[in-house]
């Protein structure tokens, strides 16, 4: 029988199931993502800050991209690494600190909403302690509670349809025009360029879209948590990687002032 302890300001994390044998690779793993993700963001987003031809609309708004990244994995990853060499028995977290990060996982995902879904968790009572995932967010702070969380649950679920709805609307509509405007062009130049950009743009936004949505679709079914970490966990290290790469480097600006910086540093270090 579940242990049940009400309102208790202690929580036990389930994290990353892995073997004695496994813990330390395991680690190596992430904490290497880890560093890529905060070396190649904060390097753009200084790089985008310190030159002023970059200092455009395009490039300021990818400024918002490695900031939501380095803030989004921050918050998870350094707790994830944290654990990952504890006990599962050991693996405890305060409300509080759960709650914050909770808050700070769904403003990585989305920045609507936010408020009224974690406001609908704070209004309820606690009778669990253990939360069955490797970071805290909102599905896993209404689990604690034994009361009716039906409201809770409706709202995520009209929350997330809308969120996909509106998500997969936009983008399709983008990607329609992206391809009338080159059929009315036929312009080799233009539908090349387009073509790169959009391919590998849609690629990062299918690797989100997928992972999300497997993440709130095992949210119900506890038999497969162990995929659902994973993909919970896919969800913010590969775009966070990838969006340097997909959204820094493509830039021919970005990519030309790159290659002077290297040509600059090989000069003083001759």
């Amino acid at each position: 029988m579940e242990n049940l302890t009400y309102n208790s300001i202690i929580l036990q994390l389930e994290g990353l199931k892995s073997s004695e044998q496994a813990m330390y690779p395991v680690f190596a793993f992430f904490l290497l993502f880890y560093v890529i993700i905060m070396v190649s963001n904060i390097g753009i987003f200084i790089l985008i800050t310190a030159h002023r031809s970059l200092h455009e609309p395009m490039y300021m708004l990818f400024c918002n991209l490695p900031l939501n990244d380095i803030l989004g994995n921050s918050i998870m990853v350094p707790r994830l690494l944290m654990d990952i060499l504890k006990p599962p028995s050991e693996r405890y977290i305060s409300y509080v600190e759960c709650v914050v990060q909770a808050f700070s996982t769904h403003t990585y995902g989305t920045t609507s909403h936010t408020i009224l879904m974690i406001g609908l968790t704070l209004r309820l009572n606690r009778c669990r302690t253990f939360i069955s995932n490797p970071f805290c967010d909102n599905a896993s702070l209404f689990k604690l509670s034994c009361e009716d969380v039906t409201v809770n649950n409706l709202y995520g679920l009209i929350y997330t349809v809308l969120l996909f709805g509106s998500s997969m609307g936009s983008i399709a509509i983008t990607y329609i025009k992206i391809t009338v405007v080159c059929l009315i062009t036929k312009s080799k130049t233009l539908n090349s360029r387009a073509l790169k950009t959009c391919s590998t743009h849609l690629a990062l936004y299918l690797i989100m879209l997928i992972s999300g949505f497997i993440v709130i679709v095992l949210h119900r079914f506890p038999a497969y948590s162990d995929y659902r970490k994973l993909s919970s966990l896919l969800f913010h290290i590969i775009p966070s990687i990838l969006n340097p790469i997909i959204y820094g480097l493509q830039c021919s600006e970005i990519r030309h002032i790159l290659i002077q910086v290297v040509h600059l540093k090989r000069k003083v270090g001759l």
